[in-house]
């Protein structure tokens, strides 16, 4: 019989925390081998049956990954960039793959991934839903392919309780148009318009959020020209989309590797 991929969530008193939680107790391939969350956290040092009936008392919700008591084969984490990181430091100490799904992250966060993926594998991706990768790649081709009469305007929303803006996704969106336009999307991009502006100039990359209500997931890629308006666009309707394709990232990343990889490569779609 194979043995099952033992699996730690880091955040797992949050909503995609909690989304796991239930996603590898229902799977025969996975188990539950750790949990945390901040030590500020009131779940903090409790039994994780505290979140779900059922699990075994001794499963304790830690606080690092060096408090982790049993064998972990990968870790996923949707928590905040500050605590992933000092996660993944712990994780080349023991060998530990990771999935990382936080977003938000500074340049020199990212930086300090990329480090840590020449030891271990890493999976990071905004967004882990095989529809919004599909999507990506159409945003790339269409981008390549339409010239600079076509602006580029990305729209996202998300419920009321998420920190960060724009989204993950939408960065990654914006990432994809600006390979297509071979430019870096750091240089096109625009973040804010209000007042009297300056008319657009030609092959920017703008960005608009709405955040209201329990709002999943929706991103829109507009290309506008003079004469017409094509739109690519995904909604997600439900939050557990998100953790499936997590867990097929883990299962994916055990076998891999040292190095830095997306959902494009679990995906095969590179």
């Amino acid at each position: 019989m194979t043995e099952s991929l033992r699996i730690a969530i880091a955040g797992c008193a949050g909503r995609m925390g909690r989304s796991l939680l239930h996603l590898v107790e229902s799977d025969d391939t996975l188990s539950l081998a750790g949990a945390l969350e901040h030590e500020g956290s009131p779940y903090h040092g409790k039994p994780l049956s505290t979140l779900m009936p059922g699990l075994p008392e001794a499963l304790v919700i830690e606080g690092s990954v060096k408090a982790l008591a049993e064998k972990v084969d990968v870790l996923i984490d949707f928590t905040t960039p500050f605590a992933t990181i000092e996660h993944i430091g712990d994780l080349v100490e023991r060998n530990i793959p990771a999935v990382i799904g936080t977003t938000g992250f500074k340049p020199e966060q990212l930086k300090e991934i990329e480090e840590v993926a020449k030891h271990i594998p890493v999976v990071r991706s905004g967004n882990m839903s095989l529809g919004v990768n599909l999507l990506t790649e159409l945003v790339r081709r269409a981008a390549a392919s339409l010239g600079e009469d076509f602006d580029i305007e990305i729209h996202e929303s998300h419920h009321r309780h998420k920190v960060d803006a724009p989204s993950g996704t939408a960065l990654m969106l914006g990432h994809a148009a600006a390979k297509g336009r071979k430019v870096e999307l750091e240089e096109k991009s625009v973040r804010v318009r209000d007042g009297i502006m300056a008319e657009r100039e030609a092959g920017q990359i703008g960005f608009s959020v709405t955040r209201a209500g329990g709002i999943v997931g929706d991103h829109q890629v507009l290309f506008g020209s003079e004469d017409e308006i094509i739109t690519l666009s995904h909604r997600a309707t439900d939050r557990s989309l998100f953790a499936r394709g997590a867990l097929t990232a883990a299962k994916w990343v055990k076998a891999q590797k040292p190095g830095l990889y997306s959902m494009r490569d679990v995906l095969g779609l590179k």
